[in-house]
């Protein structure tokens, strides 16, 4: 019953923070001194084809007006069409919605192979010269930044190497289209050319995303671990008899990884973050690219749309991880 009202209480928050989203990047796409029907139109458009062009879209409207029509618009869910692809926004980030999903949890789920069992490991070794190499790898790949570690990666693995594919997403027209992310289209269609393709193209830009993600998890896990290991409990457990392994499995980590649970929340809000910087330098196909491009296009409904979108992502994942951190710490809804 408890984790039922903390999931409608989260519910509650979703329409106004994603409200105060549109409202911020609404004005602040305003504010910016580009004007992007003159933009779209190009330097050989007369005044008049420019006026009719604002006229069309609104854009001679107070920004007041704009903006009560834009909310109308987006609650009734429309997003606008964009001036450069015209077509619907609401269908160019659905389409481009999966690629960047899969790259973020596979990104995700390589962070969290790594981070933890990291993290467990130098706790357990405190100290020693494990424990302090762990620690200056994840102090190193929290420092690194992101486009430098993606040209790396793709100058190493990719030119150097040729272990890898430089850019884009898969090679041909990819698996019979499911879910959109082909690396589960390819299994449940039991394509095996097309898995292997898309295993090899996500890789390096999944593990330029999950580095730094890592390098944080394994920080919270060594600390949470530190923080159980000498409890009472586990003390009273080790004085029983009980396996270490066991210790360290049942009682250990279930506590240790509650912040941890939490930490991979904020994560994922930062993977979709910097993934506008990695799906640019890998040529990914997702919502980062279509974000890059609205920016420089000064296509303000599209850059409304992406943080709208981006937003809903956000704060449905971190209601996943409330839930998540309901199961595997049961007082917190108590």
């Amino acid at each position: 019953m408890r984790r039922l009202e903390m999931i409608l209480s989260r519910l509650v928050w979703f329409v106004p923070t994603l409200a105060g989203l549109v409202v911020i990047v609404f004005l602040i796409s305003n504010v910016i001194p580009t004007d992007p029907v003159r933009v779209a139109l190009g330097e050989n458009a007369t005044l008049a084809q420019v006026e009719a062009m604002r006229v069309k879209l609104g854009y001679d409207k107070p920004l007041a007006v704009q903006l009560a029509r834009h909310f109308r618009d987006v609650l009734s869910g429309n997003l606008g069409t964009s001036i450069y692809s015209q077509r619907p926004i609401s269908e160019d980030l659905a389409k481009r919605l999966p690629a960047t999903l899969e790259l973020t949890l596979v990104a995700i789920a390589l962070s969290i192979a790594l981070g933890i069992p990291l993290g467990v490991v130098s706790a357990l070794k405190r100290n020693s010269l494990l424990d302090h190499a762990v620690r200056v790898v994840s102090v190193s790949g929290l420092a690194i930044a992101a486009f430098w570690l993606a040209m790396q990666l793709q100058f190493l693995f990719a030119m150097k190497l040729g272990a890898a594919p430089l850019n884009s997403r898969i090679d041909g027209f990819g698996p019979e289209p499911i879910t959109g992310l082909f690396i589960v289209d390819s299994l449940l269609s039991w394509d095996m050319e097309s898995l292997g393709s898309a295993l090899s193209h996500i890789a390096l830009p999944a593990l330029t995303l999950a580095l730094p993600a890592a390098a944080t998890i394994v920080r919270f896990t060594r600390a949470g671990v530190l923080e159980v290991i000498n409890s009472n409990y586990v003390l009273y457990q080790r004085a029983m008899g009980m396996p270490p392994g066991l210790v360290v499995w049942k009682y250990v980590l279930r506590n240790a990884l509650i912040s941890t649970v939490t930490q991979i929340g904020l994560i994922f809000g930062v993977l979709l973050t910097n993934a506008v910087v990695i799906e640019t330098v890998f040529d990914w196909p997702g919502l980062g690219t279509f974000a890059v491009q609205s920016i420089l296009q000064s296509d303000h409904k599209a850059i409304i749309g992406f943080t709208i979108w981006t937003g809903a992502l956000i704060v449905i994942f971190n209601l996943l991880v409330d839930i998540a951190h309901s199961i595997i710490d049961p007082r917190g809804t108590r």
